[in-house]
């Protein structure tokens, strides 16, 4: 094969990857809008991977805490694998399955968000991470390769890439980062604008845009899926988990 033919081949698998990855990635505005408002409000977001898949979610932390291309506040952030002390202490004293999962009991508060990246789906790290998530009252995403596949099913929802190759996987994680912190920095202006306790915080499974109510309501979050619920889009492509971080 030819350095040509090896740029056509990536290309043409990213490809074709981009149209059925363009409407799963529609959930990126719901995504955003819940988000934004949950580092408004003093939230966190928690993040985590293995691999690759732990750079991208790195790099999606750098995003909120810093900035992505206009001044703004800081956003707490956490990307759970950077903790090398902790980590390594943990792999030591409990095992590599439990890295996350001890430090999302720790870190994560009811109502934060834990997002897993993972082309496969598989990883058990971070399986034990989403369902200490669940225990512990955060709400689950995850960005990942083909459905179906078990981390998928763990979280409440999923940006699922059909692709086969982990590489195009993680490209599409890449600019699903990009698009969330867009929709993050698109929402928070309005979300700055109301009251602190005016309206239930949005749910993203359930609808990809928001605007607040014209009058304040009380009581819980409406709308969402359950345990081990998804989307009312699903999760998209069926297909076999590739390997990959």
């Amino acid at each position: 094969m030819t350095r040509h033919d090896t740029l056509d081949a990536h290309l043409s698998g990213l490809a074709a990857a981009l149209l059925p990855y363009r409407r799963e990635a529609e959930r990126l505005a719901g995504w955003g809008t819940e988000l934004a408002w949950t580092l408004a409000r003093g939230g966190r977001l928690l993040v985590a991977g293995n691999g690759g898949s732990a750079a991208e979610a790195q790099h999606l932390t750098a995003e909120l805490v810093g900035k992505l291309r206009d001044d703004r506040e800081p956003l707490s952030a956490i990307a759970l694998h950077a903790e090398t002390s902790a980590l390594t202490a943990i792999g030591n004293d409990y095992g590599y399955d439990e890295i996350f999962a001890r430090q999302v009991r720790a870190h994560g508060r009811p109502d934060d968000i834990l997002l897993l990246l993972s082309t496969s789906g598989t990883s058990t790290n971070l399986l034990t991470a989403a369902r200490a998530a669940h225990h512990t009252g955060l709400r689950c995403w995850a960005f990942t390769g083909p459905t179906p596949n078990p981390l998928a099913d763990e979280c409440h929802d999923v940006l699922a890439v059909p692709s086969p190759d982990s590489q195009v996987v993680q490209e599409l994680h890449l600019v699903s980062t990009h698009v969330l912190c867009e929709y993050v920095d698109q929402a928070l202006p309005l979300i700055r604008q109301l009251p602190s306790a005016s309206v239930p915080a949005p749910r993203a499974g359930t609808f990809a845009r928001w605007a607040p109510p014209p009058v304040a309501t009380g009581g819980g979050r409406d709308g969402g899926n359950g345990h081990n619920g998804h989307s009312a889009h699903g999760h998209g492509f069926a297909g076999t988990g590739s390997v990959g971080s």
